[in-house]
């Protein structure tokens, strides 16, 4: 392969352009293409005309195109791209570099001025110095550089797809100042923001009016058994599933607090297979923290997997899979609570349950979606339950105390269930609480945290499908999958014999 060397190391430049003139969304948001005659950069489904090969720059990271000078497209939007994958099987270096971008990434720790480099790497147990340079190995870029990106890109999307004023999409971004913003924008894209909202399509042209937007993912994608997993275990008033096929769509509740701010609204969205992308709507009141609920969104139907990578390593073993997606949560905290709910009993008795404690325990909320007028009850609701309000729901004492202790720790901060948490910690602190033992804790690493590697070794359904008969026995047969067990565990749960999908787990 040839190479350009003001391209990203490690990227064989010609397969990448043969991937750019075939669109092949395999590969969106794997690579990004600087075109020097443009000095745009571009995503590789982009339908512009093709550029000439010698006019072509790849980088991995829209990060590193933004460094050399280039500026977003207009028309494929790299906003909207899947993200990179931030698991790998390969060196320290590497490894620690990757969680270090998968905590930037992480929406809810853009609070005030953002994560620091210092704070990163204190996070991760290593030097700040130390931190900088493998990240700079890795990304060719430095941490503070990857950050901006990723709030620039965030910014754009909020000023193409809603009429927030700039204040709002300032301090919705990760902003301190507007003042700081609009340097940032006018630095980095030549261009002010109010420019940019003037050039671009109006889509929403009054305020008060549904977000829409649309999010990119990689296929293969079977998006109907992904729904289809969250229409068996939609909880009354908080979610709603209707329709079949490519028509199926999921509405749900949320809250988010952010920057000590409480917004609750609802969502709604549906797969769009042909074009690759999720249609979502968002109510105007969550406008504001749109990139919160996109980042939430994008970890709850996980369109940000590398279907290429997971199934070179379990396509041998499962074969009928390679469309299937690990499921997510918008809440780390309701999953926690769902999954306590399910130890041992059917799914249909934990939507029971669960529908119970939401109409008990859970704040009204008006929505434009029939049947979608609740929120999750929050940890201080379910903390502040007495033992027989949640016995008389049919929840035995065993799970309520775990429930208890559960609410206690997540108020006190001492556990924090989302994709930037620490796995090891997180495992560990579970299952010191009572009523909570590795199977709950392998489902929520799985579901909330989004760790590719967990594995519930003592799930029946799993070991049937895998046709052994204890823990250790499952666990030794899924060596061979790592850092993909997540993704086996679900393929094992769908496979199509000798386990079927009434085995799994709530």
């Amino acid at each position: 392969m040839s190479s350009t060397p003001a391209s990203s190391p490690g990227l064989e430049n010609d397969a990448c352009y043969l991937a750019m003139k075939a669109h092949d969304a395999r590969f969106d948001g794997s690579f990004f293409t600087g075109v020097t005659s443009t000095g745009v950069y571009c995503r590789p489904v982009c339908r512009v005309k093709l550029p000439r090969r010698e006019n072509c720059r790849f980088f991995r990271h829209a990060a590193q195109a933004e460094a050399a000078g280039f500026r977003p497209c207009l028309r494929c939007r790299p906003e909207l791209a899947p993200r990179a994958a931030s698991w790998s099987t390969e060196d320290a270096s590497r490894i620690l570099a990757l969680q270090a971008a998968r905590l930037i990434d992480e929406p809810d720790a853009w609070a005030e001025d953002g994560p620091g480099a210092a704070d990163i790497a204190a996070r991760l147990g290593v030097s700040d110095r130390h931190l900088r340079r493998i990240f700079e190995t890795q990304f060719g870029v430095s941490p503070l550089q990857y950050l901006q990106t990723r709030r620039l890109l965030a910014a754009k999307q909020l000023i193409a797809d809603t009429r927030l004023p700039m204040t709002q999409v300032a301090l919705a971004s990760g902003f301190a100042s507007v003042r700081r913003f609009n340097a940032a924008f006018v630095g980095h894209y030549g261009l002010n923001p109010s420019a940019l909202r003037r050039a671009g399509p109006s889509r929403h042209g009054r305020e008060g009016e549904a977000v829409e937007v649309r999010l990119g993912f990689r296929p293969p994608y079977d998006g109907e058994t992904m729904l289809g997993f969250f229409a068996r275990r939609a909880l009354g008033g908080v979610e709603v599933v209707s329709g079949t096929g490519d028509a199926m769509q999921l509405a749900r509740t949320l809250r988010v607090v952010q920057s000590t701010r409480l917004h609750t609204g609802w969502l709604q969205l549906r797969f769009d297979p042909l074009r690759e992308q999720l249609l979502l709507r968002v109510g105007d009141s969550l406008a504001a923290v749109l990139p919160t609920v996109i980042s939430r969104v994008r970890a709850m139907l996980d369109l940000d997997a590398e279907p290429m990578a997971i199934n070179h390593a379990l396509h041998a073993a499962f074969p009928h899979g390679d469309g299937l997606r690990v499921p997510g949560t918008v809440d780390g905290f309701e999953l926690a609570v769902r999954a306590v709910l399910g130890q041992q009993i059917t799914v249909v008795a934990a939507r029971t349950l669960g529908t119970r404690l939401v109409q008990a325990f859970g704040e009204a909320l008006a929505t434009p979606v029939e049947g979608l007028d609740r929120l999750f009850p929050t940890p201080a609701a379910i903390a502040e339950a007495s033992g027989d309000a949640l016995g008389q729901l049919g929840i035995v004492r065993q799970r309520q105390a775990a429930l208890l202790a559960l609410a206690r720790e997540v108020i006190a901060g001492r556990l924090t269930l989302h994709a930037g948490a620490d796995v090891p910690a997180t495992l560990a602190a579970l299952q010191a609480l009572p009523g909570i033992g590795d199977w709950t804790a392998q489902y929520i690493a799985m579901r909330a945290l989004r760790w590719p590697d967990a594995f519930p070794s003592g799930d029946v359904a799993l070991q049937k499908a895998l046709g052994v008969s204890t823990a250790r026995a499952a666990a030794e047969a899924s060596q061979a999958w790592r850092p993909w067990r997540s993704y086996a565990v679900l393929r094992a749960w769908y496979s199509p014999a000798p386990a079927t999908t009434t085995g799994i787990p709530a």
